[in-house]
């Protein structure tokens, strides 16, 4: 079946994802007509049709939907009624992946403040940052957080009020209070009285979060996204879905209560889009169980996986590759397993092969999408991404894609440009910076900044971030064309391509690559395979050979200005 075959269907008047065109921000966009109006509607359905189910757990602890809805309620009670907030107010989050995170982050959506992650990586004078640029009333931290902006209260007269989660629990000052004297630590969340939701009627366009982009160039964004844009996200995710089922001829299943319950090993910070709106969200559509851990550990994991029935995992392609080429992964039972997805890097093709290898029957999946998409846009998925492993896949019915040229016109399939998208997921504006909402947000589209083609069915290749493009001697050189040769070697695992500054070509290709265990890989023999797939003016004169990841950020992003510093000095 065509994808538009499949669109028509999944689209058709009566069907789930049935759209109505209307006006948003002064632009025409197609909508779901059937999404929920808001995330407080999503979050008390969820909660209620699954309540007896497991909705979170951490190490020991473990939370249902009904529990979680009683921290969520009371916590929201508790910023209304003692803390004073009103609707539109910003709460910052920012802590590592505890359950006390979800409560937080829900118990501003329900009661209409904005809530705002801030990332729990980030430094006493970033959290300041970010806590200064949203205005935040509010921060709700653990205690390691709250040590680093303890320092900085005194520069943010916004911030009123910190509560810390998990914490000691014995503060001086009388404007920092313990999450636990509250709602009680997580075991005690179920013998919580369920109180009142705070009364108040959310729209689809109310406002509901400000996440802020990675911050590899200049000063982070705060991106601004609406209670429709985030919920369209699901509905993106679950269209892609149900379309590829649809390709392979099959019907989608009915829900059936009495199946063994989902659950995704969640290795990415939720304070990143992807893990906020693409995977804890989707739990109150879904059912689904999320498994967090104190930080990724590939060992960790295959432990988890046994133990909790993990039947999804993912993130960035290296830590799929960590748990497919870990020495101890035929001790553990991983036959749970039915999907592994990535994004946010490029990824070998032999990834989805040895995925398909590995776990049999599991669907590898890869996708894009941006914190200004409100996270997944595209996604390639089963025989799809078999058959077009270095595709970013094919948008959801509700996504508009095009490529454009340096004067905004639309280009035709195959040919390079700058790639826009159009979708109800998009975010509304960047916070407080109306210069750089005017340039990224353009009549419905967002402006994303990365180099794409289309191809004649609609699947989205990506060829590399457009301001980070190379030119060697007035040659442009895509970084991803290079790095996917690079991953095309057996031994290599994850790869960087950067610029090193040249003073008669501009710049040279340098890269940095992680390789196998016991890999004997070194430049000359590289520089050999590659020429076989590369014209010789992009193959890298310099590579740098190591045996842990590459730097990252939290989003998963490379840290690419750290690698171009290891070439800063001559060889």
């Amino acid at each position: 079946m065509s994808i538009e075959q499949a669109n028509a269907l999944l689209t058709a008047p009566g069907a789930v994802f049935e759209m109505e065109e209307l006006s948003i921000h002064g632009s025409p966009v197609n909508v779901y007509k059937n999404a929920p109006a808001s995330l407080r509607d999503l979050f008390e359905a969820g909660s209620t049709g699954f309540a007896d189910k497991t909705l979170m757990v951490f190490q020991d602890e473990r939370v249902s939907f009904a529990a979680h809805r009683k921290a969520v309620r009371k916590l929201a009670e508790v910023l209304k009624t003692q803390f004073g907030l009103r609707q539109g107010d910003r709460v910052a989050i920012s802590m590592r992946n505890y359950p006390q995170w979800s409560v937080g982050f829900w118990a501003c959506l329900i009661s209409g403040y904005i809530a705002t992650p801030l990332n729990s990586w980030w430094t006493g004078e970033e959290l300041e940052y970010g806590l200064s640029d949203s205005g935040a009333k509010v921060a709700i931290v653990d205690d390691e957080i709250f040590s680093r902006i303890a320092p900085h209260w005194q520069n943010l007269p916004n911030l009123e009020q910190v509560i810390v989660a998990r914490g000691e629990g014995n503060y001086a000052d009388d404007r920092v209070h313990s999450m636990e004297q509250f709602i009680g630590a997580a075991p005690q969340w179920e013998s919580l009285e369920l109180v009142d939701a705070p009364e108040i009627d959310l729209k689809p366009e109310d406002e509901a979060t400000i996440m802020y982009s990675s911050g590899t160039t200049g000063k982070p964004k705060g991106i601004l996204a609406t209670h429709r844009a985030i919920i369209a996200n699901m509905f993106n995710s679950m269209a892609n879905q149900v379309r590829a089922l649809l390709r392979r001829g099959e019907t989608p299943p009915e829900p059936n209560p009495e199946d063994p319950q989902k659950a995704t090993l969640v290795s990415i910070p939720l304070f990143h889009a992807t893990g906020s709106f693409a995977i804890l969200s989707p739990c109150f559509i879904t059912g689904n169980k999320i498994v967090t851990m104190y930080k990724w550990d590939a060992t960790e994991a295959l432990g988890i996986i046994e133990r909790e029935k993990i039947t999804a995992f993912g993130g960035v392609p290296a830590i799929a590759w960590q748990v497919l080429e870990h020495p101890d992964r035929d001790k553990y039972d991983l036959s749970s397993i039915e999907a592994v997805s990535y994004g946010g890097a490029p990824s070998a093709p032999e990834l989805v092969a040895t995925i398909k290898r590995r776990f049999k029957d599991a669907v590898a999946g890869n996708g894009w999408g941006m914190t200004e998409t409100c996270a997944t846009a595209t996604l390639n998925l089963a025989e799809d991404y078999v058959n077009r492993p270095d595709s970013a896949g094919a948008p959801a019915p509700a996504v508009e894609l095009k490529v454009v040229d340096t004067d905004g016109k639309t280009l035709p399939p195959n040919e390079i440009g700058e790639l826009w998208c159009k979708s109800p997921s998009n975010a509304k504006c960047y916070w407080n910076r109306p210069e750089s909402t005017a340039e990224t947000f353009k009549d419905g589209w967002v402006v994303t900044g990365d180099l794409a083609r289309i191809d004649e069915d609609g699947f989205l290749y990506l060829v590399d971030r457009a301001k980070d493009m190379l030119i060697r001697g007035g040659e442009n050189i895509y970084c991803i064309e290079v790095e996917s040769a690079l991953y095309d070697h057996p031994d290599i695992t994850d790869a960087a391509v950067v610029g090193i500054p040249h003073k008669v070509l501009g710049e040279e290709v340098g890269a940095v690559v992680q390789v196998k265990d016991g890999s004997t890989l070194t430049l000359e023999p590289l520089q050999a395979f590659l020429k076989e797939h590369l014209a010789g003016f992009k193959i890298p004169v310099r590579v740098e050979f190591q045996s842990e990841p590459l730097p990252r950020n939290a989003n998963g992003k490379i840290l690419k200005a750290e690698l171009r510093e290891r070439f800063s000095q001559p060889a």
